[in-house]
């Protein structure tokens, strides 16, 4: 569905960004990979990619909190493969404690990573995308993003802000053939949330099911995780024609979390 088009997506060397990086190869497009991580390891999920897919991967290891970097990746990714067609910001980062506890250097990493880095990546992009008439931008929220929880300032309002942007890049860019949209998760099972759910059934010496109810029951009506590859799924359809007029909007993939 998206051959010849390429994506870039950052945070993509693992977790939710490398699930939305395989289903967009899965779907013929090429990749630019960014993130950090094992050099080895990255370069064997570059080089997977590109031999069960069949597509070209590169990998930027630019530093979400430097602007200079994030428009040299935007760049790079231009020149390598012609055009940037679609853009997934998911680089994230979170740190919890109350606000009168919260670290300064912490806040500032949050919204650095969390929320400027998509302005950067977005205003290097778009330009292109105008120029081409064709253009894809999606912001990896969060349920945080629509509503809050406590210990989490920086996350909330860095996610807040994201669905924000999303909104008025969405309005100037409306005739342009370019949409901007938001995912908003819930619970996601990543290895560091797996991690915490075996690390709670160890403590309370109950079962890890009773522990992922427990944990999944804080927030959602749905005792079910989001997969990664819900959200890669998700991700393409909001790049590809069907969605052509969807633009502006925040997909809630949450078990029913911001229902309530």
């Amino acid at each position: 569905m998206l051959k010849g088009k390429t994506a870039l997506i950052t945070g993509s060397t693992s977790g939710i960004g490398l699930a939305i990086a395989r289903a967009f190869a899965k779907e013929g497009a090429n990749v630019m990979l960014n993130g950090f991580g094992d050099k080895d390891a990255i370069e064997k999920e570059r080089a997977g990619l590109e031999k069960e897919f069949g597509i070209k991967a590169r990998y930027s290891a630019a530093d979400m909190t430097k602007p200079a970097e994030i428009a040299d990746m935007v760049s790079a990714t231009e020149k390598e493969f012609g055009a940037l067609d679609i853009l997934v910001n998911n680089a994230g980062i979170q740190h919890v404690a109350n606000i009168e506890d919260f670290p300064v250097e912490k806040w500032d990493a949050v919204i650095a990573i969390n929320l400027s880095s998509s302005f950067h990546t977005i205003r290097a992009a778009m330009p292109g995308m105008k120029k081409r008439k064709w253009g894809r931008i999606i912001n990896i929220a969060s349920a945080h993003g629509l509503v809050a929880s406590t210990q989490k300032v920086a996350y909330v309002a860095a996610k807040h802000g994201l669905v924000g942007m999303t909104k008025v890049v969405a309005m100037e860019a409306a005739n342009d053939g370019v949409t901007c949209n938001a995912i908003c998760p819930g619970w996601v099972l990543t290895p560091l949330v797996q991690k915490q759910i075996d690390d709670r059934a160890k403590a309370s010496g109950k079962s890890v099911r009773d522990e992922e109810i427990a944990l999944l029951s804080e927030k959602q009506p749905m005792h079910k995780f989001t997969k990664p590859e819900n959200i890669g799924a998700l991700a393409v359809f909001l790049a590809g024609d069907a969605a052509e007029s969807i633009t502006g909007s925040a997909y809630s993939i949450d078990g029913g979390w911001v229902a309530q």
